[in-house]
């Protein structure tokens, strides 16, 4: 369980525009660190880059955590997503009775699984949103918002997203996890890694180890637009960026951008997967599962 302290203010609605907006603004009536607000729905969700977040009442874990983070420099605001990405990783990966590491991330931040017949090389379990305000001030506030697909069954996933989304139930094959728990399980190990990070320690390791680009080939659309290829070699643990070969061998390092696909190679022969049924992943184990886009 987690400590009586450690939140400052928690409340659970049925339905919210917003869990982001509700935590906002509670920071700006001075409530301290940490709040959280939790809704079964949400009528107004963001995603990055002004996309919304959808989702059927009860069949995600929708929750924005509001932080004052007056202990991180502006440049390791970053590391606040990371975390929450890291607990919610590990929570998951234990309700839902999953292998450790079988949840990555796909920089810059949502938590994924790899599925080879997928468009983009994964499907997205979850994703985090993060926004602060007064940057660089005594004041800095910080919000971090992350839904998680828990208990949604393909079959009812929008049409659109079938092929670049999936759920706990699903990669679990049928496995159900409570809301509830899944959210005792998030904050006992959010707490932890909170508590460290307030001492000056960050886990880059971790944040390094499930970081599914790594050495493999990535499609990257920067901001404006462009579409840039590339061999993803790693993230900094300093600034958070991506860090990218070009076909020279050059590195440079990315802010910003989003991972639109990920070349998984296959480390089987493809004609044995076919004979069988089955996929492979990246450490070339098969999957004989029979579900679409499920990998283990």
């Amino acid at each position: 369980m987690i400590s009586p302290d450690f939140l400052s203010r928690s409340e659970r609605s049925r339905s919210v525009p917003s869990t982001n907006d509700t935590v906002r603004a509670w920071l700006t009536e001075g409530i301290p660190e940490v709040c959280l607000a939790v809704a079964d729905e949400q009528t107004a969700g963001r995603g990055r880059s002004g996309r919304s977040w959808v989702a059927p009442g009860g069949s995600a874990l929708l929750l924005s955590l509001g932080f004052r983070p007056a202990y991180l420099e502006a440049d390791r605001l970053w590391r606040l997503g990371a975390i929450v990405a890291l607990a919610m990783a590990d929570a998951a990966e234990e309700a839902a009775g999953l292998s450790i590491g079988k949840l990555r991330f796909k920089w810059p931040n949502d938590i994924v699984v790899e599925a080879r017949r997928a468009p983009g090389g994964v499907r997205k379990v979850a994703g985090i949103l993060g926004e602060s305000e007064a940057v660089g001030t005594p004041d800095v506030t910080a919000t971090v918002g992350i839904g998680i697909n828990n208990d949604w069954r393909r079959g009812d996933f929008p049409s659109d997203l079938t092929d670049v989304m999936t759920s706990l139930r699903e990669v679990s094959r049928g496995r159900q996890v409570e809301n509830d728990a899944l959210l005792d399980a998030f904050l006992v190990r959010l707490e932890a890694r909170l508590l460290a990070l307030r001492d000056g320690h960050f886990d880059v390791a971790g944040w390094h180890d499930r970081q599914v680009t790594t050495g493999r080939a990535v499609r990257i659309e920067l901001p404006g637009g462009e579409i840039r290829e590339a061999t993803a070699v790693g993230v900094d643990g300093a600034t958070g960026a991506l860090l990218i070969a070009d076909e020279s061998g050059a590195e440079s390092e990315l802010l910003s951008g989003e991972v639109v696909h990920v070349r998984l190679a296959p480390e089987v022969d493809p004609a044995e997967a076919v004979a069988t049924g089955s996929e492979t992943d990246s450490a070339g184990r098969v999957d004989d599962s029979g579900r679409e886009g499920v990998t283990n």
